[in-house]
Formats: C-alpha cells, structure tokens, sequence
C-alpha cells in the first residue's frame, strides 16, 4: 500500500457520514480523483465516460445513486460535512467535518495528480 493510499484511508476514518436522502444525487456530477482512489474503482468505457459527461453526471451513478458508495472519492465525501460544499436537501452530519481535516483532504487532493472519474 502506497503512502498515499494510506493518507486515503486515514482521511476516509476522519470525515464525518450521515444519511443521504435515498435515490438522491443532487451532489453527484464530474469529478476529478487520485490514481490511487481511482484504482479502487470500476473501470469504465470511453462511451460510458462519454455519455455521462453528456448529461453532466459521474460514471458511476446509476439509477438509484452512486454506484461506488463505499469507494466514492474524498471529494464526494466532503459533500453535504462542510459549509464550503453543502448539501442541497439539508443534510448533514451532527458534527461538521473538522476544518483541519478538510484542509488535509484540500492539500492531498492539490498535491497528487488528479484525472477525470
């Protein structure tokens, strides 16, 4: 396991989770993910890619939501835990993700090489 696939994992104990609205995805659309946490997820084909960058969503949602919940990228996880990425139908943990934290998640995700999920 790669020193960054372990900063991965740390981060992931660390943001908080809460219950989205089923079937929502409202905060779901293109976003960009390390090799490493894109390694950990399906690979898709170029005309998936396509289709959904057509519509504006993410490869991986299907018709009942994210399709990789439990590997969904630090990114989407920030969703909805921070004031800086709200979600839209209100939820939320009962805590807020820690500001330290979500700057550690802002500086993996400047300082690693990012590329279309």
């Amino acid at each position: 396991m790669s020193c960054t696939d372990r900063r991965i994992d740390h981060l992931r104990l660390q943001i908080p989770g809460f219950a989205c609205v089923p079937g929502c995805h409202d905060c779901c659309g293109p976003v960009t993910a390390s090799s490493e946490e894109l390694a950990r997820l399906p690979v898709k084909s170029e005309a998936e890619h396509e289709a959904a960058l057509a519509e504006y969503n993410c490869v991986h949602l299907g018709p009942n939501g994210c399709q990789v919940y439990d590997q969904r990228p630090l990114i989407c996880r920030l969703f909805g835990t921070t004031p800086r990425l709200p979600c839209p139908q209100g939820r939320g943990p009962e805590q807020p993700i820690e500001p330290a934290v979500e700057q550690q998640v802002h500086r993996l995700i400047a300082t690693t090489r990012q590329r279309l999920v």
